[in-house]
């Protein structure tokens, strides 16, 4: 199983960047999925969950209406859109087999 983390960098507030989490060595469509993020000092969290079949997302209150989470399981991938970015959501970014393996995480600063 392996997952791999990519589109991270860093953003101006008010900004977007989209994350992709490519996923190989299971069959991708019968899992949920799930992003976290962990900020320094802080501990991890959840952000968003996507159903196996991308039919039911969940969002944690802090980027609900702001983020958006996907998949495309023809290509093993799930994304996480993430609008209108604020400095609190600079962290290290990581998606996540429900519920046993994890990506290595992908860097997002939002700075001016």
């Amino acid at each position: 199983v392996q997952l791999v983390e990519s589109g991270g960098g860093l953003v101006q507030p008010g900004g977007s960047l989209r994350l992709s989490c490519a996923a190989s060595g299971f069959s991708f469509s019968n899992y949920d999925m799930r992003w976290y993020r962990q900020a320094p000092g802080k501990e991890r969290e959840m952000v968003a969950t996507i159903s196996s079949s991308g039919g039911s997302r969940s969002y944690s209150n802090s980027v609900k209406g702001r983020f958006i989470i996907s998949r495309e399981n023809a290509k093993n991938t799930v994304y996480l859109q993430m609008n209108s970015l604020k400095p609190e959501d600079t962290a290290v970014y990581y998606c996540r087999r429900m519920f046993d393996y994890w990506g290595q995480g992908t860097q997002v600063t939002v700075s001016s």
